[in-house]
C-alpha cells in the first residue's frame, strides 16, 4: 500500500509523517509549495505519478474568522480542492482520507452529534467544510470522511499553543465556559484512521475522544498538567466578539467507529496528559 499525505506541515500531517516513517511505510508527503489542492492539473499530474493506494488529505483552511471575509479562498481549499482529490484518485483507483469538522453543526442539539443529524454550519468556514464534504460524496464512493474536532498536536495552529502564549504575555486569561465540544489529539486521529483503513472502512465516521468540555475545563486541565500557574477566568464567548459565530455544544458521538473497530477510545482529558507529557 502506498500512501499520499497532502498538507505534512500542518499538526496533523507532521503526525501521520511521523508514523509512516516510524513504521518504514511506502508513501510521500506533500505541502502546500509543492501541491496546490485548488490546481486540478496539478492534482491529477501527482497523482497519476504517483499512483498512491490511499491519498490522506491533511490540508485545509482553517483560519475559521478569515473565513468570513476570504471565502473564496476556503471554498477552494475546502471545497473545491477535495473534490479535485476525489476526481484525480478515482482515476488511479486510490482512496481518499479526508477530514471534516464538528463546525458543520449549529449546537441547537441537546445531546451529541451523530453521523445521522443534519448539518448546519453558522460560519463560511463550516459552510466550507461541509461543502467539501458533499463534494467528496459525488466525486468517489471509496471514501473515508472523518469529522474531527478541536484537534492539537505538534504545530502552532492549535489551543494549546496559543493558550501557552496567552499566559506569558498577560496576567490572567478569560476563557469561554460557554463553548463545548471535544478536544482531540492527533494521536488518535492517526491511529484510529490506520485501523479504519486496515479494516477497508468506507463512508462517514466521527473520529474525536470520549465526553466533552468547555473551552474553560480544558485551559484548566492544560495548566494543570503544565503546572502553569495561571488565573483563568470563565467568560462568556459573547465578549469576544469574534467575526465568526461558533456554535456553543458541537461534541460528536464516537460510538459508530468504536463499535465497527471494537476501540474503547480515550477520554479528551486521559489523551491530553499522555501528549503533554510524552
Amino acid at each position: 500500500m502506498k500512501f499520499l499525505v497532502i498538507g505534512k506541515n500542518g499538526q496533523l500531517g507532521k503526525e501521520f509523517v511521523k508514523n509512516l516513517t516510524d513504521d518504514k511505510k511506502d508513501f510521500v508527503a506533500l505541502g502546500h509549495k509543492e501541491l496546490d489542492i485548488t490546481n486540478l492539473s496539478s492534482v491529477l499530474e501527482v497523482v497519476n505519478n504517483i499512483k498512491p493506494s490511499v491519498i490522506i488529505n491533511c490540508s485545509a483552511y482553517n483560519l475559521v474568522d478569515n473565513a468570513e471575509q476570504d471565502y473564496p479562498t476556503a471554498m477552494k481549499v475546502n471545497a473545491l480542492g477535495v473534490r479535485n482529490l476525489g476526481f484525480g484518485a478515482k482515476k488511479v483507483g486510490a482512496k481518499v482520507v479526508h477530514y471534516g469538522t464538528d463546525y458543520v453543526f449549529d449546537g441547537k442539539k441537546e445531546g451529541l452529534y451523530t453521523e445521522d443529524d443534519q448539518p448546519n454550519p453558522l460560519n463560511e468556514y463550516g459552510k466550507s467544510k461541509y461543502l467539501g464534504e458533499l463534494f467528496l460524496k459525488e466525486e468517489l464512493e471509496n471514501h473515508l470522511l472523518f469529522r474531527v474536532s478541536w484537534v492539537y498536536g505538534e504545530g502552532k495552529q492549535n489551543f494549546i499553543y496559543k493558550l501557552q502564549q496567552w499566559a506569558k504575555n498577560n496576567d490572567y486569561l478569560k476563557i469561554a465556559y460557554d463553548e463545548i465540544s471535544v478536544p482531540t489529539s492527533t494521536k488518535t486521529i492517526v491511529e484510529v484512521t490506520f485501523r479504519a483503513l486496515e479494516n477497508d472502512l468506507k463512508g462517514l465516521f466521527h473520529l474525536t475522544n470520549s465526553g466533552y468540555a468547555s473551552r474553560y475545563e480544558w485551559a484548566k486541565e492544560i495548566f494543570n498538567i503544565l503546572n502553569i500557574n495561571k488565573f483563568i477566568y470563565p467568560v462568556s464567548s459573547e465578549i469576544f466578539n469574534l467575526p465568526a459565530k461558533r456554535p456553543k455544544f458541537s461534541a460528536m458521538d464516537n460510538s459508530k467507529i468504536s463499535k465497527i473497530l471494537g476501540l474503547e477510545m480515550k477520554m479528551w482529558y486521559e489523551a491530553l496528559r499522555e501528549s503533554l507529557t510524552a
